[in-house]
């Protein structure tokens, strides 16, 4: 592959001046944090299920898969859809079925409805999460990097609620524990109801503009797919190197240290809540540095705390995992605004595809961790996955934005 010379993000012909709505931006965020709390519950349950119904770690990977696959699968035909024809209460009725998907985790009573069960709170995060960013793009004004990090660290802080869950809900309550998160799903539903008022009078005022077909075939050259396809593949080592932590790394200290289910969450929970800062500073960074350089910082930065992870005694285990989760995350809402800018017009669609698609290879990673794991053993599988940061080198080869260039000039 040939690196892309030619640079293709501009600061554009006219910038936005609208002011930033914060209202919305903290609204969004918020079920943002209620809907990921919720998927959160899909990974919190897995030591539980793992010892009531006798899985092995292949069957705790498909669990991941059939959850993330079709949140992932769907994303980018929800916002490709919704580019066309913006639809405000899609919002609300996307999280009755996550509302559904609770229930059903609740009262599984076999590892097929498990599947099923989570297969429904995907389906709610498929609605949410494209319609959620292009709410943060439309009240973000011209601060398009703050925007997304204040809607994305709610999701992160709600995926980081999962190892307390744990320890607080489903340690002394089991699985019938999944059926008070139904009261996240209601909360939410309240309050996406203002939300989706807002989003239609945005509609009504011309705000928002429908992208037509002819826009697409304009705007997708060739080096705008190669830079696509190489941000694809950067999400999915990040991807995949945060589900080996959040999935398996409890199994791994579980396995290594002889801990107990209810000690092993707070490495993870450190982790995740380092995740949601990381997410929180790294929007704010790329607007003043550069969504290039936060990129490429972001995974090669995390590279030599992956790699000492799996040799450390428990003690080193913290700093590592605090440091190592802020910075892997630091890029996690400024790869959507720079994928944004690659394909202007196109916010649903961009932003499936990259929360969608990339996260979905990372479910079939774990999958494929799982059966490694089974194979080869934990201590093996997560040594092996901490190569993975290393792939962000692959950034060298991405188009600097305007702010990058001027930087490195």
């Amino acid at each position: 592959m040939q690196p892309v010379a030619k640079p293709l993000l501009t600061p554009g012909a006219a910038p936005s001046v609208a002011p930033t709505i914060y209202r919305i931006l903290l609204a969004i965020s918020l079920v943002h944090l209620l809907n990921d709390a919720m998927q959160a519950v899909v990974p919190a349950l897995y030591p539980i299920l793992q010892k009531s119904m006798h899985l092995t770690y292949t069957q705790v990977g498909f669990i991941s898969f059939f959850f993330n696959m079709t949140s992932s699968i769907l994303q980018p035909a929800v916002g490709y859809f919704t580019d066309k024809r913006p639809s405000p209460f899609l919002l609300p009725l996307g999280m009755l079925a996550s509302m559904a998907g609770m229930v059903g985790l609740a009262m599984a009573p076999s590892f097929g409805w498990v599947l099923f069960a989570a297969m429904f709170v995907g389906l709610g995060s498929a609605v949410f999460h494209p319609e959620g960013s292009r709410v943060a793009h439309m009240a973000a004004g011209a601060r398009k990097g703050f925007a997304q990090s204040i809607y994305q660290v709610g999701g992160n802080t709600g995926q980081s609620l999962a190892p307390l869950m744990t320890a607080f809900v489903f340690v002394p309550l089991g699985q019938p524990g999944a059926a008070w998160f139904t009261s996240f799903a209601a909360l939410a539903i309240l309050v996406l109801f203002g939300v989706s008022k807002w989003y239609r009078q945005q509609l009504a005022t011309g705000a928002v503009i429908k992208k037509g077909k002819k826009a697409v075939s304009e705007i997708v050259t060739n080096n705008v797919k190669f830079a696509i396809t190489l941000l694809v593949l950067i999400v999915f080592a990040r991807s995949w190197y945060s589900a080996s932590v959040s999935n398996f790394y409890q199994f791994f200290l579980i396995e290594k240290f002889h801990l107990d289910t209810a000690d092993v969450q707070q490495f993870v929970f450190l982790f995740m809540a380092a995740g949601a800062v990381g997410t929180f500073f790294g929007g704010p960074l790329a607007d003043r540095f550069g969504k290039w350089r936060v990129i490429l910082f972001s995974l090669i930065g995390a590279a030599p705390f992956a790699l000492a992870l799996p040799h450390v005694s428990l003690f080193w285990a913290y700093p590592i995992l605090l440091c190592m989760g802020a910075i892997l995350s630091s890029s996690f809402s400024v790869t959507v605004v720079y994928a944004q800018e690659l394909i202007p017009g196109s916010v649903g669609l961009v932003s499936g595809l990259i929360t969608g698609l990339a996260f979905g290879m990372g479910a079939i990673g774990a999958v494929v961790l799982g059966k490694f794991a089974d194979v080869y053993g934990m201590s093996t599988m997560m040594t092996t996955c901490s190569f993975l940061p290393i792939l962000g080198l692959l950034t060298l080869a991405l188009p600097k934005d305007a702010k990058s260039k001027k930087a490195t000039a």
